[in-house]
Order: C-alpha cells, then sequence, then structure tokens
C-alpha cells in the first residue's frame, strides 16, 4: 500500500512522497516556482522568501515546507507576485547592480527572476551602499557590491570544500560577506577548483579570465525565461 498523499498545487490534484518539500512535488509536476537562495546540491534554508506560495490561505516558502495531507497551495496570484516583486526590489536596492555592464548579464539569476516577474524599476529608493571589491586573489574576484547574502557560497565552502572560506557577518542591512582572513581573499585557502566558486546566483564571485565566454545573446536566460527547464513556459 502506497505511503503517497494527496495535496493540491494550483487546482491540480497530485500526489507526493511524505518528506518532500512544496516546491519538489511542484518541480516535478512542471510547475515553476521563482527561487534564488534555493541550490539543487544545498540544503534549502528558506532565507530569500522569493518563493513564498500559499498554503490553505498562509504565507509559506515552498523550498523548506513540507508536504501534508490536504494541503491546497496556490503558487501564484496577484498578492504573492506582489511580495515576490518587492523581495527583489528590496535585493536591487540594496545593492548596486550595473545589469548593462555586469559579465553575469544573461545568466544572472537575480536579473532573470526580475525579469519573468516583470520589474521594470523598483518601488523602493536606491540605497547606493558602499562595499569592498576584493581583487587580491590571482584567480577569483569577490564584488560584495553584487552579493544578495543568498548564503550558497558559505554553505558549499563548508559542506562540499570542506572550508570557511566564506561567513555572512552582521544583522539586517549591516550584513555582509566576509572571508576567513583579517586581510582579503588572497590570504584564505581558497582554489579556483572551488565548488563554492560556481554556486553564486549573481556576479559577487567570478573566476578570473572567464568573463564573455559566452557572448551575450547566446547565455542562457537570453535564450528562454529562468525556469523554462521546469515549466517550459514562453
Amino acid at each position: 500500500m502506497s505511503n503517497e498523499i494527496d495535496i493540491r498545487i494550483d487546482g491540480a490534484e497530485l500526489k507526493a512522497e511524505p518528506g518532500r518539500t512544496i516546491m519538489e512535488v511542484a518541480d516535478d509536476a512542471d510547475i515553476y516556482i521563482p527561487r534564488l537562495c534555493r541550490h539543487p546540491d544545498l540544503p534549502p534554508h528558506g532565507s530569500c522568501r522569493v518563493c513564498t506560495v500559499k498554503v490553505n490561505g498562509k504565507f509559506m516558502a515552498a523550498c523548506t515546507t513540507p508536504v501534508e495531507p490536504k494541503m491546497d497551495v496556490v503558487t501564484d496570484d496577484p498578492e504573492i507576485k506582489d511580495l515576490r516583486s518587492a523581495a527583489i526590489e528590496m535585493l536591487f536596492v540594496e545593492g548596486n547592480h550595473y545589469c548593462m555592464f555586469c559579465e553575469m548579464s544573461g545568466k544572472c539569476e537575480l536579473q532573470a527572476v526580475a525579469y519573468r516577474l516583470g520589474m521594470l524599476v523598483p518601488r523602493y529608493p536606491f540605497m547606493f551602499p558602499r562595499r569592498e571589491v576584493d581583487a587580491s586573489h590571482p584567480g577569483v574576484l569577490l564584488d560584495r557590491n553584487r552579493c544578495i547574502q543568498c548564503g550558497r557560497c558559505v554553505q558549499t565552502s563548508r559542506d562540499h570544500d570542506h572550508k570557511h572560506v566564506f561567513e555572512l557577518v552582521e544583522r539586517g542591512l549591516e550584513t555582509r560577506l566576509s572571508v576567513d582572513s583579517d586581510t582579503n581573499l588572497a590570504a584564505t585557502d581558497l582554489s579556483v577548483a572551488d565548488r563554492s566558486l560556481g554556486v553564486c546566483p549573481v556576479g559577487a564571485i567570478i573566476v578570473k579570465d572567464t568573463a564573455f565566454r559566452i557572448p551575450i545573446g547566446q547565455r542562457p536566460y537570453d535564450k528562454a525565461p529562468i525556469g523554462s527547464d521546469i515549466a517550459g513556459r514562453e
């Protein structure tokens, strides 16, 4: 006898295995839920809240919420879209993002989610924070202006590279990406072979001498909107 449970996502009746998250079940059902901090190789922690959905009328993070019997999940309505858009807009105004000049344009998940949500200009005033750029490492550039504090590099450095090169320090608007050194990135044991360099969703961590190897116009989100691999939407 199957131990699958019955849930509903956007009106579709689905079978789900206990212990799986709403996002995992939705992905399997070709229902795309936007996300930023979530990475398939890392445990979810729900920090960005871009994946907010309604579960029986209550707002929940799809990446961390396990499915339960009789769940009724709504992944997209005007209220949800407005919350997601607000979260994305805050990420833009709290950093310094210059998409026209960024080598991650067309590959940047933040930019791609903003396009998918139809963002034109933020509703909030730009804060223009003063953030450091660390080019001391021979193989890696760390540009904190673009960092969205998603924590992916922190998790990957710790759990996959078995190092602690990156860490998020301070709280609130003072949160910043720090490195395991009193001086700079070059003084850490970071290697260009580390997996933590490949998980940044924006352009905060760049391997030197790799920019623009894929020309603009041929990059993943130049060709199709983010999430098209899941839902196949136009």
